[in-house]
């Protein structure tokens, strides 16, 4: 999954996450930030950042696994682009 595609996710379902996960996920992609300056801001450890971004990573897949709205979002999106041509 590019960052691309979990920078979507997180714009659509980030509400849903954990204030950790969704802090350390917006400093790691959002902000760019390194594993150890989250570790800093956050007061924990680099592999307890790591594991707060892949958590959030893997609930942000599954809220759109099982909702799919981003999915059905996209395909709205594209009908009305061709109807328009």
């Amino acid at each position: 999954m590019s960052r691309l595609d979990k920078n979507i996710l997180f714009d659509y379902y980030g509400a849903l996450l954990s204030n950790k996960q969704r802090e350390c996920f917006d400093l790691y992609y959002n902000e760019d930030l390194s594993l150890s300056e989250i570790a800093e801001l956050q007061g924990i450890s680099r592999q307890g950042a790591w594991d707060n971004i892949k958590h959030a990573e893997e609930k942000l897949r599954e809220i759109e696994e099982k909702t799919g709205l981003i999915a059905r979002v996209t395909e709205l999106e594209s009908l009305l682009e061709n109807r328009g041509n």
